[in-house]
């Protein structure tokens, strides 16, 4: 067991994640670790260096010869991120917001030696501090010890129409049968890979959010760690 307190939470694209696991981790004081801007920024390197996305040993050498951080966003990064990422220093929270970064991400994260790699990165983190880790194998590759381990997800339909919205506050046109049909090719992906695909572990709590509000879900959250925290300091 590490001596940092752990909550791992998996689950589909636009399940509410990455709203979910930021407003926790502000709530307990604890660090988000989104690992798929992990796996955007590998695509956007890839980009960048004009590297193919299934070019696995040149990824795997650039993953290692990059800095990748993330820490909760400061007062003048409070701009609708929800974690601020640095590569090699440079803040590229929204570059790798884009959506050919966003299927390059799907493509590159089908590569196993990529994933090993940057679940090292992750794991690294991970001993450092207190986190609320969220991604698609957390609580079984990442941090399989993770005191509390979350299945977050929602109907396919409330999923699309949150990723459109999201789309479309920052201005993107792009019409709700294509998030649709992207959403689902993301599901059959995620659930797909070989390695590591999505899926609930034993012990697991699922938590379905269509129809909660994010603060409902981030009080469940919430409450049952500080229960759990409670307890561990009475022993």
């Amino acid at each position: 067991m590490s001596d940092h307190f752990q909550i791992a939470i998996d689950g589909p694209v636009a399940a509410g994640k990455g709203t979910v696991s930021r407003l926790v981790a502000e709530r307990l004081g604890f660090l988000y670790v989104d690992t798929g801007a992990m796996y955007r920024v590998t695509a956007y390197l890839a980009l960048q260096n004009s590297i193919d996305l299934d070019d696995e040993a040149k990824l795997v050498e650039l993953i290692k010869d990059s800095s990748i951080e993330m820490r909760n966003p400061n007062d003048d990064e409070r701009d609708g991120r929800q974690t601020t990422v640095l590569l090699n220093g440079e803040d590229v929270s929204w570059k790798i917001r884009t959506e050919a970064v966003g299927s390059g991400a799907s493509k590159v994260a089908m590569l196993k030696k990529v994933r090993e790699e940057l679940v090292k990165k992750q794991q690294q983190i991970a001993a450092k501090t207190n986190v609320v880790m969220e991604g698609r194998d957390i609580t079984y590759r990442v941090l399989p010890d993770a005191d509390v381990k979350i299945y977050l997800t929602a109907g396919e339909v409330v999923r699309a129409k949150r990723r459109h919205l999201q789309l479309q506050t920052r201005g993107s046109d792009v019409g709700f049968d294509e998030v649709y049909k992207e959403l689902l090719l993301r599901d059959e992906q995620d659930m797909g890979r070989t390695h590591d695909p999505l899926k609930i572990v034993d012990g697991a709590w699922v938590v379905d959010t269509s129809d909660l509000s994010i603060d409902q879900v981030v009080n469940l959250i919430v409450a049952k760690v500080k229960v759990m925290q409670q307890n561990v300091h009475k022993h």
